[in-house]
């Protein structure tokens, strides 16, 4: 005996309406707000717990958000320990982030690219590093935070070439710990630097806002 039409189409409605009612159930089985997750949310939060269980270090995840935020390169012409408009733009914004973190000491690399003895090579390296750490000195980041002490010369090659190459000419800058008896020494309060943050942004935004007003 065949089914009538209008019998086919309750058992339809039926059906669909039992799948949406199994969707609730579900998005009570998972983590609230976990339809919102574009692979950013909670991140905060669980790079805290890493930290605090030892996992990972603060010095680490800064140096990880410092190369993430900044451009932590610049790049010389041949044979040249000076610093061009790009390479100061750079160091600019490197010293603006720096001057966030007062607790946080940084190393500057030096390299070259492959073209001269390893011995010149190492000495031109330093000489850039010194270069960038006194352009970010001049910005007011104490001395007593930077490091120009290491220079791989050209040894680490971003380019593997025998050739001139201005991307192997270059300084990068890291973290490197933190200035020593500082209360934030791998302690697990990464959280309070960023909190530091949200309340440094939020009184800038309300001075610019009385800014306004006053105008």
């Amino acid at each position: 005996m065949f089914k009538s039409t209008s019998s086919i189409a309750l058992i339809a409605a039926f059906t669909v309406g039992l799948s949406a009612c199994s969707a609730p159930r579900d998005s009570f089985e998972r983590e609230a707000g976990a339809e919102l997750d574009e692979g950013g949310f909670g991140n905060p939060t669980m790079t805290n717990t890493l930290i605090a269980n030892g996992s990972i270090s603060v010095a680490e995840t800064l140096g990880a958000r410092f190369a993430n935020d900044v451009n932590t390169q610049v790049n010389f012409e041949f044979n040249s320990s000076q610093l061009d408009a790009n390479a100061r733009a750079a160091l600019l914004e490197q010293a603006n982030w720096i001057r966030q973190f007062p607790e946080v000491r940084f190393r500057v690399y030096g390299h070259t690219d492959l073209v001269g003895s390893n011995a010149a090579n190492k000495a031109l390296g330093l000489r850039r590093a010194k270069a960038a750490v006194n352009f970010l000195t001049s910005q007011g980041i104490s001395r007593s935070r930077l490091e120009a002490v290491a220079s791989f010369g050209e040894t680490r090659p971003v380019i593997l070439t025998e050739n001139p190459e201005r991307r192997n000419r270059r300084t990068v800058t890291e973290v490197s710990g933190f200035v020593e008896g500082s209360p934030m020494l791998l302690n697990g309060k990464y959280g309070v630097l960023v909190l530091r943050e949200y309340v440094q942004t939020a009184k800038s935004d309300e001075t610019l806002a009385r800014e306004r007003i006053v105008q």
